[in-house]
């Protein structure tokens, strides 16, 4: 199903997809990091899996509360990943590493315009560090991570794939909602097992799990075939592919029923001061809560 040419070399897609993937494996967080992490005891002293997903929603309500891109949230959720993996941190520290990694991201990505001041951005998270501490922070995050910031995310390769199995259905061939997977990946963003996972598996996963979600016999097929020639120009294993799709589907059964796909119970936590509130720019006050995946695949 990956177009190629005879003679001339590879397609574009291929010859990206082929470049992505030589990236990703460059910018994965280190597994006995994140196995350290997994292992932890929650007793105030070490960094855990629990922690992680608490800061990661931080990040997410972070990310709405600016009308940040979901571009921004899924570098800054790699970022901090692969930091977190690489180095031992204390709790107390994990707020000033998110937001460090988060700020990292929004510089990476959004318009130089839309870029808060980095007071803003702790006065809003209400943070007890200064600025100077989060530069500080800044700076051993870059040099941990060798000053590589634009890793191939979870995200970059959903869209690359959505891209592709759009062309080859057809300009009507409009059955996966790109809408819908962004914000079930944001809710796998959110669960700690998906740090392990490679971004191009967790996307061709979410992939699959949808296209089993939908009904219309009309591209299921095509649909199917598509996956599978992704899947093995991936050389992603039949059971790896199964086993992860079948951990976002438990993620997002739980996610659909606890608070967080409810957006109108959902309230920003953070509560900002007048003097704030005059200082910050109109294009802040957007709503912040965490996204409701839609009901329809269409």
């Amino acid at each position: 199903m990956l177009d190629t040419v005879t003679g001339s070399g590879p397609a574009p897609f291929a010859a990206q997809l082929k470049a992505l993937v030589d990236q990703e494996g460059r910018y994965q967080p280190k597994l006995s990091g994140l196995r350290l992490i997994e292992g932890a005891h929650d007793n105030g002293l070490r960094m855990t899996s629990r922690l992680r997903e608490f800061e990661v929603k931080d990040l997410l309500y972070l990310t709405r509360f600016f009308g940040f891109s979901s571009e921004t949230f899924s570098l800054a959720v790699s970022l901090l990943d692969r930091f977190l993996s690489a180095m031992k941190i204390q709790p107390k520290h994990l707020s000033c590493v998110g937001l460090c990694c988060f700020y990292i991201a929004v510089k990476s990505t959004e318009e130089e315009k839309n870029v808060p001041l980095a007071n803003d951005l702790i006065r809003i998270s209400q943070n007890r560090f200064t600025v100077s501490d989060m530069m500080r922070m800044e700076k051993i995050v870059m040099e941990k991570l060798y000053w590589k910031v634009k890793a191939p995310t979870a995200l970059r390769f959903l869209r690359f794939f959505h891209g592709h199995i759009q062309e080859q259905l057809g300009a009507d061939g409009k059955i996966l909602s790109l809408e819908r997977l962004v914000a079930q990946l944001k809710a796998c963003h959110c669960s700690f097992v998906f740090s392990k996972i490679k971004p191009s598996l967790l996307a061709l996963a979410l992939l699959c799990h949808e296209a089993r979600e939908q009904h219309d016999s009309e591209y299921s097929q095509k649909i199917s075939e598509v996956l599978q020639s992704l899947q093995q120009h991936l050389s992603i294993r039949d059971g790896d592919l199964v086993c992860v799709r079948e951990l976002a589907g438990k993620c997002l059964a739980a996610y659909s029923t606890t608070k967080c796909s409810k957006p109108n119970s959902q309230r920003l936590r953070w509560i900002i001061s007048g003097r704030t509130a005059r200082q910050l720019k109109h294009s802040y006050y957007k709503i912040a809560h965490l996204p409701t995946i839609p009901e329809s695949a269409h």
